[in-house]
């Protein structure tokens, strides 16, 4: 029976059934895994950091993160997707101008913003309800983070994506042991320590990610950077909307409940979303995203219409069971709750739809885009007064409320949004002779 995996089946033909399973996309399979693998390591260190230095410490570490992903949108201004999408179309010979000019503008942008906060960094303070150095820290994270997402995206561009998925799990993997090594060993309990080692890391991978390219200084064209800013300006427009939307509720928790509020709500709300970005984005986004591309836009959103509720559903369970894990592992550590647990799992569900229909938007060129933009500019003054008012009255448990209602009217929004700018052709029928 040499030859054949099962009666009378064939390992050729297996083989020639699972390519056809994967739709072409089989290249994929070794890279989304190692780079999958890569987030999932980051955010397991994540947990460990929440786990080893409490509540307090945690709802710091938060606070700053959060600040520092609204403050990357500014300084990135959407250039990686730009060079999703550039990179791989064009020739050779362009190549080290666009690198090169996306580099360099991204670096001056970048360093004059950082620059720019430390004397005013008092003043941003105020309102963000934190102290001066956690502004310029929360600054310095958002520029390791752009130059990481920017170089991150060369890569990726330039079709090398089983060196970044590598390269992204080494870095991965040294942050987690040096990580445990100082709370373990060394008993360092300073949030901001992590956040430095995070800098660092974030740094290097860029370093390393970008050495052997192309980049040249003199290659920089402010012509080509005039292009590539308004290249982005749609995708820069909806990341500040995403980044406020889900971004302002730690702050404002932060302002109204306790740092250790802050830690507990990470957990419970935080980083069951990151999570969802690792899936989504690092998992099956590979794949999605150019297929949502291609697909005919009327039937995409006729099915999306069926299957985003249950996929939904089926997100909120996971999110639940994967929660009960979660508090399993830091019992001691943080308050466990049923409810709170649900109310998360719930809004968990909701940010998974919503984040479907924004990814079918984003992929439908131009139009797509304005019509996300839409939704946004529509669903952004009822999540800025709803969040803010059930975090005043109700803190962590509002927290998490504000946070579910504010998808829930983003995905009524989108869905509306959809179904009008994307109608079903209507069906016509011939008079029977």
């Amino acid at each position: 029976m040499r030859g054949l995996t099962a009666p009378g089946r064939p390992a050729g033909d297996l083989r020639e059934r699972a390519a056809r399973a994967l739709g072409g996309h089989g290249w994929a399979a070794g890279p989304t895994l190692v780079s999958t693998l890569a987030s999932g390591t980051a955010a397991a260190t994540t947990l460990v950091i929440a786990g080893l230095t409490g509540a307090a410490e945690f709802g710091h570490y938060t606070v700053v993160v959060s600040i520092a992903l609204i403050v990357t949108v500014g300084m990135l201004m959407s250039l990686h997707y730009v060079m999703f999408q550039e990179l791989p179309r064009s020739e050779p010979a362009a190549r080290p101008a666009l690198m090169t000019t996306a580099s360099l503008s991204t670096l001056v942008l970048g360093i004059g913003f950082l620059l720019l906060t430390v004397p005013f960094a008092p003043l941003l303070a105020v309102p963000l309800g934190v102290d001066s150095p956690t502004v310029i820290l929360a600054v310095a994270l958002a520029l390791s983070m752009t130059l990481n997402q920017l170089a991150e995206s060369f890569l990726r561009g330039l079709k090398r994506y089983a060196y970044v998925a590598a390269l992204k799990l080494i870095v991965a993997v040294v942050y987690l042991a040096g990580s445990v090594f100082c709370l373990l060993v060394l008993d360092v309990q300073d949030a901001g320590r992590y956040l430095a080692g995070l800098i660092v890391t974030n740094l290097v991978f860029a370093a390393v990610a970008v050495t052997g390219l192309e980049i040249r200084p003199r290659a920089w064209s402010a012509a080509l950077a005039r292009s590539l800013y308004r290249h982005g300006a749609y995708v820069t427009v909806i990341a500040a909307f995403t980044g406020v939307l889900f971004g302002v509720d730690v702050i404002f928790l932060n302002h109204w409940a306790s740092r250790a509020d802050v830690g507990v709500y990470s957990i419970y709300s935080g980083f069951p979303r990151r999570l969802l970005g690792v899936v989504f984005f690092d998992g099956i986004g590979l794949i999605l995203m150019p297929t949502l591309a291609t697909m005919d836009k009327p039937e995409l959103f006729r099915r999306l219409a069926r299957i985003a509720p249950p996929a939904g559903a089926a997100t909120a369970l996971v999110s639940f069971a994967a929660g009960l894990v979660f508090f399993f592992l830091l019992r001691g550590h943080y308050p466990y709750s049923p409810v709170l647990l649900a109310l998360s799992a719930a809004g968990i569900g909701l940010h998974a739809i919503f984040h479907v229909y924004a990814a079918a938007l984003s992929m439908s060129g131009v139009r797509g885009a304005r019509v996300l933009i839409g939704c946004l500019a529509a669903g952004t003054p009822v999540a800025l007064a709803c969040q803010p008012a059930c975090i005043a009255w109700w803190g962590l448990i509002g927290g998490l409320v504000g946070f579910a209602l504010t998808n829930l009217v983003l995905v009524a929004i989108v869905i509306i949004a959809a179904g009008r700018a994307y109608p079903r052709p209507a069906l016509t029928t011939e008079p029977v002779q």
